[in-house]
Parts: structure tokens; C-alpha cells; sequence
């Protein structure tokens, strides 16, 4: 559920949102991985959201993150959100078999457990 503490998205006079999910992806320009919202939100797709990139750079492009952020708009610039909680940036478990797809390859399949009679 996504949540903001103020407003209405389509003004874009929010400032802080709570559980927005981000994927990461690739940046082609200098091979680096950053955060971009997903679609299917209540908040525009294709945001950045800045982050440290340690953080993130341990798991491939692809992988899901759930996590609180604060809208900036900068004069003359594509507003974008910043991690609220930079340091505890979490893969989002909503998206856990998509994320162990991402990371073991697109034709795993997760083991299922065995029930005992």
C-alpha cells in the first residue's frame, strides 16, 4: 500500500511517500546501477531515486526494492525521489520469486517444500 503524509499524487505536491517499489537497472552510459520506480504505483513511473550505490550494487539489475522516499524538485529539472533511510535500503519481499529469478537466472525454479505425512 502506498501512502503519502500530505496530498494527492497528480499535483505532485507530496513530499514524502511511503512504500514505493523501485527496480534496479542498468545505466548504459557508465555501467552503473541506479533505482528507477516501477509501473503500476501511485506515483509516476520511470522516477530515479537516489541511493547509495553500494547498497544496491550488491544484487544484479532487475531486483526489486521497497522502500520510503521524499519527492525533490529542482528548478528546471525531472523532480526525483531520494531514500528516506538511506542506510537500510531492503529488497522488497513482495517480490521475493522475482527476485531469486533475477539473481539464479530466469529459468529457476524455487524448490518446494515437501510435506510430511
Amino acid at each position: 500500500m502506498q501512502l503519502s503524509l500530505i496530498d494527492e499524487v497528480p499535483e505532485m505536491s507530496k513530499s514524502f511517500f511511503l512504500d514505493v517499489f523501485a527496480e534496479a537497472v542498468v545505466d548504459a552510459n557508465n555501467a552503473s546501477i541506479r533505482l528507477e520506480t516501477i509501473d503500476g504505483q501511485q506515483v509516476p513511473c520511470d522516477l530515479k531515486v537516489s541511493v547509495p550505490r553500494k547498497i544496491i550494487s550488491k544484487f544484479p539489475g532487475g531486483t526489486i526494492y521497497k522502500l520510503d522516499t521524499r519527492l525533490v524538485r529542482k528548478n528546471g529539472r525531472k523532480p526525483y525521489f531520494i531514500a528516506v533511510n538511506r542506510k537500510n535500503v531492503r529488497r522488497a519481499m513482495e517480490f521475493f520469486e522475482y527476485n531469486l529469478k533475477v539473481q539464479n537466472g530466469f529459468d529457476y525454479i524455487p524448490p518446494t517444500k515437501k510435506r510430511k505425512k
